[in-house]
């Protein structure tokens, strides 16, 4: 057989191996193979003489340092150990001699008997052989045998017969083969029937010894454990009993958990019913778990908390209205602090964050009626105001004149300032609350890890011996170790109830004769929970809630302070813009609106006091009323400059007191309108010219006017900060539009048309320009007085007055260029029909000097003296280049001639008559220059 296998019959098994397995002697080498080196050039004849490779012959083979020497000695110790396994393989060979010792009689009778057997039928060798089934019957007693029909009686009859004798047979071989079997073992029988013998002997004197063993067992379990034992099961049955009275204390105290919770809820105790609630829940999972009588208790208590969340969130919106609706006096102390405080641990204790959204729908509705209220009482105390007639109360307030209303708009804004100071006290409440909580978890977090360092401390230095004695499936130690542990099941209760998740009762601490049962105790600890400045009281409820959960309620909190600022604010826009729509605030004069700005910026910066940020809606409507404001403000006054401009005939007017105080304030510092002094005043009489810093300035009306409309723009700056740059731009377009209009008006010759002056004088000439050089004077007072109210990234816009300088500039420059060109055109006039002739000084001279007198009369009062000289020197100039291009017409040179002569008369008595004006007689006038140079 190549394959592995066993035979098996019904009285032997043999087994047979597989011969041809592969071993690692299988394993075949080709020699030449192994020995050929390929490195050398020819095969060498004696290949284990020659070298194998480079160094074959001469080199030794290392010992490895892995492999120790062996020696006899190493088998000392296997041969000890083998000698007496030995020695009893030795005597079981004598006993039983091996099978090679066999006669080969004896092979050749089992080589008989086996072939013997082999005319037995296998299926009398099956192991399922039973003749009650059908087909094994059938194949061993055929029933053709046994048909006695058709008169085959006599063959039947033989062949059941033979059938007889062959099963006979078989059975005398199968008895043979038995027999011979029995005979091959018949040592191996005797041998255990004697050895029998032996072993009940044995067994005899054992039971004797165990029974000896088991007498003094008993007695000494009498004598010695007996009592002992006896001790021991009475305590663990004191023990037991004293846990099933503590079971079913506890199971009292339970049981009174409902009517307990219904007293607390009567008096509106939320948490300590809640909490009652937690601690029995808890109970019920652990230490009474499985109680058939409580089995509906759990879901009992889950519908009753479910009750009480939809209470607490009821009584906060009752809450919140009584707070927030009640008389706004002076005073903003807090309602039922203990009351609010209970219901915020409530509510954080049942995850119910939602209740500020209950608080801000409350303060938008106590909003609205703050502004119903006082616009009720406010009409109602005005008698012209017919509430049978007009009914809708925006229609009732809208018929209040600026006075009533401006009283009223103050009555809102006070009643809001006192709103927000009680939502803001109310809010710091519920806000320490919630950081009182947050602080407690950390709190509660740092212990836990320094409790859990301590136990593992503590951990590691004990040595625990515990004895396992065991008698009845019971430990002997627990006996012991349910008194030593008691000590430590009061401290760890002691600790349960005193840490945030306390319990009224447990099972661990039934030992202690301090537990209350009833719910008395917990109902006194609430109730002494709930007192002023109970915070820190209260705090050791169970309120889970994570760190980040809190956080975000604390802010929360804060952003609903910033939410009720915002609705006040807006409730005060939607108030403002119901009284716009008839245009009542656009049509408010300067002083109204300022007052009206004053008292919004007030309440704005109240409220930003209050909550800490600065609402912007109410700031919103502030400026684009101002922008209104300023639009209007800007447009009268532009309108009323305007008509003032086309209206001004241009000569210098009187200066009345008032503006010179006005400008003489401006000096001091103090850019601002006089205020009205009541009472009679001295009446002084105007003065002819404007004194500004020791300076004269003969003006006309409209300049003074206009002092004093940039005064107002300068003080409604300060009065309405916010539209500094407005007014800053409007003011800028109203000093261009005077420059403008004054150039247009006296320069460009339109004053003939609209006042209808017959002719533009060399007087109003130098009147416009000495009021040019006056508003040119206060334009750097302007600045400074803007650049101080602005932002730092505002000062761009301060270019502006820059360019209105240069403007100013450049129309002076050109009215002084206008009054040499009108005297340039009269020395052309004259000097062009000039001859060299006598009398002396010629008629044309004359005339030139009686123009001079003329054009000094004009301008000296007006201009200053340094502005009349260079003024004339420029006249001067242009009179000489027109007498030099004469002379050169007429060939009159410098030679000491009589022609020379009469031109040095005349030239000498325009000389002496200039130098005769007041302001010229240190004139330098050079009249050298009027001749040419000699080549």
């Amino acid at each position: 057989m190549k394959k592995s296998g066993v035979i098996k019959n019904r009285r032997y098994t043999v087994e047979v191996t597989d011969q041809h397995r592969w071993t690692i002697y299988h394993s075949k080498v080709n020699l030449p193979a192994a020995l050929n080196d390929p490195r050398l050039a020819k095969r060498e004849s004696d290949f284990f003489t020659k070298t194998w490779g480079l160094d074959f012959v001469d080199t030794e083979v290392i010992p490895s340092f892995y492999l120790p020497q062996i020696s006899k000695e190493h088998f000392t110790v296997y041969q000890q150990e083998i000698s007496q396994r030995e020695k009893i393989h030795e005597r079981c060979k004598n006993i039983c001699p091996p099978k090679d010792t066999f006669d080969r009689t004896l092979l050749h009778t089992h080589d008989k008997s086996r072939t013997d057997l082999e005319q037995v039928p296998k299926i009398f060798m099956k192991p399922d052989f039973a003749l009650d089934d059908s087909l094994t019957f059938n194949s061993v007693l055929p029933w053709s045998h046994f048909n006695t029909a058709g008169g085959k009686g006599n063959r039947d009859a033989a062949s059941s017969k033979l059938l007889q004798e062959k099963l006979s047979h078989y059975l005398d071989i199968v008895e043979v083969n038995i027999a011979h079997q029995i005979s091959l073992r018949s040592e191996a029988f005797f041998h255990a029937m004697t050895s029998q013998h032996e072993l009940q002997d044995y067994l005899k004197k054992t039971s004797q010894a165990v029974k000896m063993l088991r007498d003094k067992i008993a007695q000494i379990d009498k004598v010695m454990c007996e009592g002992s034992l006896h001790i021991l099961r009475l305590a663990l049955t004191r023990n037991n009993c004293v846990k099933v009275y503590n079971k079913l204390k506890l199971m009292a105290t339970v049981h009174q958990t409902q009517p307990t919770v219904q007293v607390l809820l009567s008096t509106s105790e939320f948490v300590g019913a809640l909490d009652l609630i937690a601690t029995t829940q808890e109970v019920l999972q652990q230490e009474l778990q499985g109680i058939h009588s409580f089995r509906h208790l759990g879901s009992q208590l889950c519908e009753l908390e479910k009750l009480i969340d939809k209470m607490m969130i009821a009584e906060f919106s009752t809450y919140s209205h009584s707070d927030l609706n009640r008389p706004l006096e002076d005073d903003c102390h807090i309602l039922e602090e203990e009351r609010l405080i209970s219901l915020v641990f409530g509510l954080l204790k049942q995850r119910k964050l939602n209740f500020l959204e209950i608080y801000s729908e409350e303060m938008i509705i106590t909003a609205k009626n703050i502004i119903k209220q006082c616009v009720i009482n406010k009409v109602s105390q005005i008698e012209d105001i017919d509430t049978d007639v007009v009914l809708k109360l925006a229609d009732q307030m809208r018929m209040l004149n600026f006075p009533q209303w401006f009283d009223l708009l103050t009555d809102i804004f006070s009643k809001f300032t006192i709103f927000l100071q009680r939502v803001k006290a109310t809010l710091n409440i519920i806000h320490s609350v919630v950081l009182s909580v947050l602080d407690k978890n950390q709190r509660t977090r740092e212990l836990e890890e320094i409790s859990q360092q301590k136990n593992a401390a503590k951990d590691n230095s004990l040595d625990t011996e515990v004895a396992y004695l065991i008698h009845e499936g019971m430990f002997i130690s627990d006996a012991f170790s349910e008194s030593e542990l008691t000590p430590i099941a009061i401290d760890t209760t002691s600790q349960r109830n005193a840490s945030p998740n306390s319990e009224p009762c447990s099972s661990d601490s039934v030992s202690e004769p301090e537990c209350t049962t009833d719910s008395s105790s917990s109902k006194e600890q609430i109730s002494s929970s709930v007192t002023p400045g109970a915070v820190d009281i209260m705090v050791n409820e169970d309120v889970k809630l994570s760190d980040l959960e809190l956080g975000k309620l604390a802010n929360n909190i804060q952003e609903l302070l910033y939410s009720a600022s915002d609705i006040c604010h807006d409730r005060a826009v939607k108030f403002l813009m119901s009284r716009a729509k008839d245009g009542f605030l656009e049509k408010l004069n300067s002083t109204e609106f300022i007052s009206l700005s004053r008292l919004m910026e007030t309440f704005i910066l109240e409220t930003e006091q209050i909550c800490g940020r600065k609402s912007m809606s109410l700031l919103g409507a502030l400026q684009s009323q101002a922008n209104k404001f300023v639009n209007r403000f800007h447009e009268e006054r532009k309108t009323k400059l305007s008509l003032l401009l086309d209206n001004e005939r241009w000569k210098q007017a009187d200066v009345p007191a008032e503006f010179q105080d006005l400008v003489d304030s401006i000096s001091h510092g103090k850019i601002a309108l006089p205020e009205k002094k009541s009472g009679a005043t001295e009446e002084r009489k105007p003065a002819e010219v404007l004194t500004v810093e020791g300076q004269q300035y003969a003006v006309v009306g409209t300049v003074l006017l206009l002092i004093r409309i940039i005064l107002e723009y300068c003080q409604c700056v300060d009065n309405i900060p916010s539209v500094t740059t407005d007014m800053l731009t409007r003011l800028s377009d109203l000093l261009k539009y005077f420059n403008s209009r004054s150039c247009q008006l006296v320069l460009g010759a339109g004053a003939l048309q609209v006042v209808g002056l017959k002719t533009i004088t060399t007087k109003n000439l130098a009147l416009s320009s000495r009021c040019l050089q006056l508003i040119v004077h206060y334009i750097p007072v302007i600045r400074a007085h803007f650049e101080a109210r602005l932002q730092p990234k505002q000062y761009s816009m301060l270019r502006h007055f820059d360019h209105i300088t240069k403007d100013y500039h450049d129309h002076i420059a050109e009215i002084s260029a206008k009054l040499v060109a009108i005297m340039d055109s009269l020395f052309d006039k004259l000097l062009s029909k000039y001859e060299v002739k006598a009398p002396v000084p010629s008629a044309c001279f004359r005339n030139i000097c009686k123009q001079m007198a003329k054009m000094h009369e004009a301008i000296f009062d007006l201009l200053p003296e340094e502005q009349t000289q260079m003024l004339f020197l420029r006249i001067n100039a242009s009179y000489k280049l027109h007498l030099k291009k004469q002379l050169s017409h007429l060939n009159v040179i410098n030679d000491g001639g009589p022609q020379n002569g009469l031109v040095t008369a005349d030239v000498a008595f325009y000389t002496g008559n200039l130098q005769a004006l007041k302001g010229l007689q240190d004139l330098d006038l050079n009249m050298a220059e009027i001749w040419e140079q000699k080549r």
